[in-house]
This record gives structure tokens, sequence and C-alpha cells, in this order.
């Protein structure tokens, strides 16, 4: 049995930052639900603040559901 090492060093990577990039714009959509509610408490509307959160979380949703995809198929 030979390992391809090349190829699992480059799913390493792939997974890798994956991982980091949604991670990163979860906690960017969380942080702005919280901008929003900050921005609401002090007389704003807090619109961009939610208009950011739902990007972040919709990116989030496609390349999950993308990742999911490409396992299914």
């Amino acid at each position: 049995m030979a390992i391809n090492w090349g190829a699992l060093g480059i799913v390493f990577v792939v997974a890798l930052a994956a991982a980091v990039v949604l991670t990163g714009l979860f906690a960017f959509g969380v942080r702005g639900l919280s901008d929003r509610e900050a921005a609401r408490a002090h007389g704003g509307t807090g619109t961009v603040q939610l208009t950011g959160a739902v990007v972040c979380f919709a990116v989030c949703a496609a390349v999950v559901g993308y990742g999911i995809f490409l396992i299914v198929a």
C-alpha cells in the first residue's frame, strides 16, 4: 500500500483553510448580530450590521452545502 503524501498534504491544507475561513465567517456573523443589538440600544437601526451578518451566514451555508454536494456526488 502506497500513500500519496502530496495529495494528503493538499487535502490537509485545503481542509485547514476551509475550517479557518468558515470559523472566521461565522464569528463575523455573530459579531454583526451583536453589533446590531448594540446599535439598536443606542438608537440606531443596525441595518448594516444585520446585512453583514446575513451575508456571512449565507456564505457559510453555501460552503457547507457545496461540501455536502461534493461528498454525496
